[in-house]
Parts: structure tokens; sequence; C-alpha cells
């Protein structure tokens, strides 16, 4: 595994852990799923970076990057990337790249401010529909959960934790602006995972494809091969999913 160089920066929340590789415009900015670390990019960041600027970071308590001690919800968080993005010096407008539960952030980044954003691609994202898919997770998932979550007082940070404000960063996305009308590619992962039950890989495949009605400019990417981490398993649909989005934000900008 080729390494991802890392560099720490104090912000106004804390010192975040990031890594900056290549030079070009508009800058990729890669946001990870829930608690996922800068490595989860590996195996696209550096053919990416050949192209443009990306910016990988982890989030407060993820990898090196401050445990958080408030909570860690949408607008705390896009509001954290803002600030890491100003301190680096790196200039909107960006590509953000979001994945799973990044892909919540990445959809609330893109309505706050919709100024900022050339493109957005949506890697296997959780959908603010999701939600109700917890309903259909079986008992044995359901009890994993709630025994996880027994060990939670032995790490007070883990109260801050952003999976614990899901719903609240829903909420924040409903009631936001608009998604502005930017090239939007939506990655699926096409296969179902082991554990999880049919009827919730049905409803989450159809909250993908609902995704394509957030701009008049979405493409939909099977990654036929994948499950939820396409990055892993199909990089090369990945990495040419986000050259493409690049491709149709710089055409954009020519025109």
């Amino acid at each position: 595994m080729k390494p991802i160089p890392k560099e720490k920066i104090v912000t106004p929340h804390g010192s975040l852990e990031y890594a900056r590789l290549g030079e070009g415009e508009p800058a990729i900015i890669m946001i990870n799923g829930g608690n996922g670390p800068i490595e989860g990019w590996y195996k696209v960041i550096h053919e990416i970076a050949e192209h443009s600027t990306v910016v990988a970071y982890n989030r407060l308590g993820v990898g090196g990057s401050d445990k958080p001690s408030s909570p860690q919800h949408g607008k705390s968080i896009v509001t954290a990337l803002r600030h890491l993005l100003k301190e680096i010096n790196l200039q909107p407008p960006y590509i953000l790249v979001g994945h799973s539960l990044g892909g919540l952030y990445a959809n609330l980044f893109a309505r706050q401010y919709p100024q900022e954003i050339k493109g957005v691609v949506l890697l296997d994202s959780s959908h603010p529909q999701d939600m109700i898919l917890n309903q259909t997770q079986n008992a044995f998932i359901r009890e994993i959960n709630r025994v996880l979550g027994v060990f939670d007082p032995l790490f007070p940070h883990r109260q801050w934790n952003e999976t614990r404000f899901v719903e609240q960063t829903v909420q924040q996305i409903e009631t936001a602006g608009p998604f502005p009308d930017v090239p939007l590619f939506v990655v699926s992962g096409g296969k179902k995972p082991p554990m999880m039950p049919g009827s919730m890989m049905e409803l989450r495949r159809q909250n993908q494809l609902d995704f394509l009605r957030l701009s008049l400019q979405s493409r939909h990417v099977l990654a036929s091969q994948s499950g939820h981490f396409p990055q892993f398993t199909e990089p090369a649909v990945v990495t040419q999913a986000i050259l493409d989005c690049v491709g149709m934000a710089r055409q954009s900008s020519a025109t």
C-alpha cells in the first residue's frame, strides 16, 4: 500500500489530521464514511492527485485528529471542514466526494454553500431516507448495536460521536436550501452485503436512484462487483467517476 502523507493543523474546532496531494482546480475534497480514516482512500487518492488537488482528512475522533467535545452533527462537521480548508489556504469551488455517512455531509455542504461547489460524487452514500432502513435490521444486528453501546461510558468522547447525530444531520439537510445544479455522480454498490435483508437492499437501491433527482446534471454509476466500499473493490470505477465529474466541472467553467 502506497502511504498517504499526513499533516496536522490547528483549527477553531481542534487539531485535524489531513492529507493534501496534487495540484490543480477544482480541488477534490474526500469526505470519509462514518468514523472512517484517510487510509480508506488509498486505492484511489494517488491516481486522482495526478489530475488535480486532493484533500482527505480525519474528522474529530478519527485517527490523529482531536477527540470531539461537542455534538458532531452535520452543521458542525461542515463548519469544521470549511475552517480546515481555509487554514490550509485551499480556495473554492470544490468537488465533494462523500462516501457512506460522508455523503450526508457532502449533501449538506452543497446545500449550505452552493457557490463553493463545482460538483459532487456520492459514493454509496447514505440517503436521508435511509433512517427508516434501521427498522428492517434483524434482531441479531440490533442486539450487537445495543451491547456495543454499553461500553460508551468508558469513553466519554463517544457521546459526541457523529453516528449519534445522524437523525439531526438528516433534519438539517431537509431544512437547508436546494441542492445546486452541478455535475452529480451517484456511484452505487450493486452487491448485497451478506447480513443485509433483501428488502433493505431494495429500499437502499431505490434511495440511491432518488439522488439523481437532485441535479439536472446527474449520472448514475453502478459498481456491480461491489458492496458498500467500491473504492476498495472497484477503485477504477470510483476513480473514473470522480475524474468525469472534474471534467464536467471544468467544461462548465470554460463555457
